[in-house]
């Protein structure tokens, strides 16, 4: 156990090295700067190059891979999202009085990042760290609706289509359908297919690039979401989608 944790350490001091430096840096500079013996360093710098966390050129110097600075950025943004939306979703369930989340696409499954309630909303089947299967999620279907064909394979290859309710979309050639028309209308629906008895309606929201980064819901009971009501929901949810996007960007 100590031998890991003196390895962890090392590695670290390697990646923060790297992260500090004004350059990129050759192993002997690494080893001298770190006092960490150039076996050890060589060794390590091995691990982090086939993990991409950093990167040798031509000179055979280092530097911070891409690897590190995604998952740094997809913090950020994580954080940024979270901060930007907070006021608006809270908005959201205040008029709709519902429960809203906001969620973001993990493999086959939707994570919820955050989560906002009336004390007249009911939910309490989900919070913050909560997840669900993309496939009959209103925010799974927003966000699989986005993807490129490719990546809409490679999730529909890897997709069980487990059947949760009666009204689960179970038939991938069905759902294939139905996310072409979540993409053209820029709204999806979980109508009983994961809880009997429980609606969501779900929007995507996207950054200044132009893509899905989130999703966001309001969900509720279907007496809470009526067929009456429905049309109603759906505009606020895109509104308050819309607002999300712009403050990450988005510019239609």
């Amino acid at each position: 156990m100590e031998r890991t944790v003196i390895v962890l350490e090392k590695t670290l001091d390697i990646i923060e090295y790297l992260s500090l430096a004004d350059a990129p840096a050759s192993l002997s500079q690494i080893a001298k700067d770190t006092q960490i013996s150039k076996t050890t360093v060589h060794r390590l710098l091995q691990t982090l190059l086939a993990r991409h966390y950093v990167e040798k050129n031509e000179m055979q110097q280092y530097s911070v891979g891409w690897k590190l600075i995604q998952l740094v950025s997809n913090q950020i943004n994580h954080l940024e999202l979270q901060t930007e939306a907070h006021p608006i979703l809270a908005n959201l369930a205040a008029e709709l009085g519902l429960s809203v989340h906001l969620g973001i696409l993990d493999g086959l499954e939707i994570v919820y990042i955050e989560k906002m309630r009336t004390s007249a909303s009911a939910g309490n089947y989900s919070n913050v760290g909560y997840r669900s299967p993309a496939h009959c999620s209103s925010m799974g279907k927003c966000l699989l609706s986005c993807m490129s064909g490719h990546q809409l394979d490679v999730f529909l290859d890897s997709c069980r289509f487990e059947k949760y309710t009666e009204r689960t979309l179970t038939n991938m050639s069905d759902f294939r359908k139905y996310l072409k028309q979540v993409r053209k209308q820029g709204w999806a629906i979980d109508d009983e297919e994961y809880l009997t008895g429980h609606r969501c309606i779900g929007v995507p929201v996207y950054d200044y690039r132009g893509e899905a980064i989130a999703s966001i819901s309001a969900s509720g009971s279907k007496l809470e979401i009526s067929d009456e009501r429905l049309k109603f929901i759906i505009g606020q949810v895109k509104d308050a989608a819309a607002q999300i996007s712009r403050r990450m960007g988005y510019i239609v």
